[in-house]
């Protein structure tokens, strides 16, 4: 079964992070079978100041 590796920035609480793996992991058992057990997934939380998109760091603010 798969493995998936999720990157989003910090602050998510540990309820909606249970509920998004949740989600996840029923997708792959309903559609490839097998048992959740066998599904991992990574979550990786990245401060805002260590992304950038356009030159600007997530951390700026936008207009």
């Amino acid at each position: 079964m798969p493995t998936y590796r999720i990157d989003m920035f910090e602050g998510r609480t540990p309820e909606q992070k249970k509920k998004l793996v949740e989600e996840i992991t029923r997708v792959p058992v309903e559609v490839l079978g097998g048992s959740p057990e066998s599904v991992d997934i990574f979550i990786t939380e990245l401060k805002r100041e260590n992304g950038a998109r356009g030159g600007r760091l997530w951390s700026e603010p936008r207009s």
